[in-house]
Formats: structure tokens, C-alpha cells, sequence
């Protein structure tokens, strides 16, 4: 069976712009050297000399490398936001590190008791869960140190105290 010539077309034509559109949506740039620079540029930089194999080649070794630093950009920057949600995060539950974190209190300390609340210069608040108790002691903005137990506890010692609270952290 012989398809009519205009068919053939056709089918060839679907063929190649569905090829062109999933080359293109692999591109970071769409467009070559001749279409990102004006004429002026163009000449400057001596491009008008190459021939159009010539300027192809640039054109995909340039796309390469734009894709490259395009590929390694979203890297860091992916790897950057879950850094920064592990750091945000420290303390709720199990998440994020597991590392002390070593900050100072906001304003006096005057003590362990049940239900306090400890503000951080980072920002952090964590509460007092358990009944340890230091009375009788008035520290302006000492260091503290928090360290994790087991199963998600949080332990949090003041600078210059033996005793310390079972803490978690709430903001």
C-alpha cells in the first residue's frame, strides 16, 4: 500500500518537531550565539568569520556548559535548603543533626524548674520537661550547652552548673 506523498509529509513533519521539542525542553538557553548577542556584538567578537559548522559547534559546546553549570547551580542549591531546613530544624523530635548545640541564653538565668521556658540567641525556645530544680542561681546570658539522649530527649546544661534538664525544644 502506497501512503499519498502528502501523508508522508505529514507523518515526517510530527516526527521532526517532536524530536526539536524535547531537544529544546532539555535546553537551559533557548536560542544560539546569533540570537543572544546583538549584530554589533556579534561582529566584535569575530563570530561572523566561523562558518555555520563552525558556529553550530560553539553554539553546543557553549550549550553544554551552560547546562553544566546549570545542572551543578541547582545542586548546591537543593543540598544549600536542605542544609539550611536540618539546621532550622534541630531539636523538634528526631530531626535533623544529632550534634550539641553550643549557643547563650537571652537575658538572666535563675534556675531549673518544670515547665520553663529557655530562650536562645539563636533564636531557639525549648522548655524544661522534667524535675530537675537549681535554685538561688542568677547568671546574666550564660553559655549553654544541649546535647541529645536517647529516643529524641534533649538534655540542656548552663555554663558553670553540674545539674542538668531534660529539655525540648518548642519554637
Amino acid at each position: 500500500m502506497k501512503l499519498p506523498r502528502l501523508a508522508v509529509l505529514f507523518a515526517f513533519t510530527v516526527l521532526s518537531l517532536s524530536a526539536v521539542s524535547s531537544a529544546q525542553a532539555q535546553r537551559t538557553v533557548t536560542g544560539n550565539l546569533q540570537q543572544q548577542m546583538s549584530e554589533a556584538e556579534f561582529k566584535a567578537a569575530g563570530l561572523d568569520k566561523l562558518s555555520a559548522a563552525e558556529l553550530s559547534t560553539l553554539n553546543n559546546w557553549l550549550q553544554g556548559k551552560v547546562e553544566h553549570a546549570t545542572t551543578v547551580a541547582l545542586e548546591q542549591a537543593r543540598e544549600e535548603g536542605r542544609q539550611e531546613v536540618i539546621v532550622k530544624n534541630r531539636g523538634f523530635y528526631s530531626f535533623g543533626s544529632n550534634d550539641p548545640i553550643e549557643s547563650r541564653l537571652s537575658g538572666e538565668f535563675t534556675g531549673f524548674g518544670k515547665g520553663r521556658q529557655f530562650t536562645l540567641d539563636n533564636g531557639q525556645v525549648w522548655e524544661q520537661t522534667d524535675d530537675a530544680r537549681v535554685a538561688g542561681v542568677r547568671k546574666q546570658a550564660p553559655d549553654i550547652r544541649i546535647t541529645p539522649g536517647l529516643m529524641g530527649v534533649w538534655y540542656m546544661q548552663v555554663d558553670g552548673i553540674n545539674t542538668r534538664a531534660k529539655v525540648r525544644r518548642t519554637k
